[in-house]
């Protein structure tokens, strides 16, 4: 089996238990993640990005971020996230995961510099090898070749 380099941590926002317990498992089988944290909406996901536990914050190299959330939406989110200092935001990797079918969420998240991508749910193996290749290329080999 060929040694990678694991993201740190994947942080997954979703209110859906469902959701967050699928992709854990396709985050899970793909084997990419040293860490897999989860919060139920865009407040929880800041307050886990400033918190400091012994001393440090969390190292978050991916998100998932669902849209339609109580309390705090995805797009709420981002704009409290975007105002971060930059130790919170340092290499993070942001892709909207949702079931929204607006084309005008599509095209905001397609102007926003922060969002890395936009996908539609459910996620899937390929979307995730994928997304793996394209931003954090030359650390992830796929065992089975493909």
């Amino acid at each position: 089996m060929t040694e990678i380099e694991k993201l740190a941590e994947v942080l997954l926002v979703d209110d859906h238990p469902a959701d967050n317990f699928y992709n854990e498992l396709i985050f899970n089988r793909v084997g990419c993640a040293e860490k897999i944290s989860v919060c139920l909406n865009g407040q929880e996901a800041l307050d886990y990005l400033t918190t400091r536990v012994d001393g440090r914050l969390p190292k978050v190299e991916l998100i998932c971020l669902d849209i339609n959330m109580p309390v705090m939406n995805g797009w709420e989110f981002l704009e409290r996230y975007e105002r971060l200092p930059p130790e919170n935001r340092a290499h993070v990797v942001l892709m909207m995961l949702t079931t929204s079918l607006n084309p005008d969420d599509r095209s905001t998240a397609e102007e926003c510099e922060t969002i890395n991508g936009f996908a539609s749910k459910p996620l899937s193996e390929a979307m995730l090898r994928q997304l793996l290749e394209q931003y954090f290329p030359g650390r992830f080999v796929d065992p089975n070749g493909g």
